[in-house]
């Protein structure tokens, strides 16, 4: 049996080379907007507190709500993370149960764990839709903004579900899946 897989279909690695790029794009979107939403929170309060204090002015030099707004971004931009740690195999993994099976059956072991993986990451999914739309159903707001909270709150099953189909092209077509990281922390 050859260790080595045949090359996927280029429509299949398009698609996920292209699902990989826009989930980098959206999380590195969401953490720089945390950054420069601090930055900007913290310089307002610093260099400005004094100034509001020297003539008693009234309001907070801060962005309003700034805390809250990253912590939204943090979900959307971590949930993210869940899809590019996956695509780039920079995840953690466990060590457990390596070695096994005879290494002839690696290619196949690997497909199965896939395919568990996958089924792992959908179930989790869906657990995190029904978490959706219980705020959905109960109406629930997002704190200073008055808006509704299911919105940040989908990137949970989105990442989850995300993960899990890659892990189905990892299965049907192995030459997708990352190489593996060269040491393990």
């Amino acid at each position: 049996m050859s260790s080595v897989a045949a090359p996927a279909p280029a429509g299949a690695r398009r698609l996920v080379d292209g699902w990989h790029r826009v989930e980098c794009l959206i999380a590195v979107a969401a953490f720089g907007f945390i950054a420069v939403v601090l930055i900007l929170d913290v310089a307002g309060r610093e260099l400005l507190g004094p100034i509001y204090k020297a003539f008693d002015l009234k309001g907070s030099p801060g962005i309003f709500a700034a805390q809250k707004m990253c912590v939204y971004a943090l979900v959307i931009g971590s949930f993210c993370g869940v899809g590019v740690a996956t695509a780039t195999g920079s995840h953690l993994l466990p060590r457990l149960g390596f070695g096994w099976v005879p290494a002839a059956f690696g290619p196949t072991m690997n497909r199965i764990a896939d395919v568990v993986t996958g089924l792992f990451f959908c179930g989790v999914a869906w657990y995190g839709w029904v978490y959706v739309q219980s705020s959905m159903q109960a109406g629930l707001r997002a704190q200073a903004f008055d808006m509704p909270i299911w919105p940040i709150q989908l990137a949970i099953p989105v990442g989850f579900l995300s993960a899990g189909l890659r892990y189905f092209f990892f299965a049907a077509w192995p030459a997708l899946r990352p190489l593996p990281p060269e040491f393990q922390e």
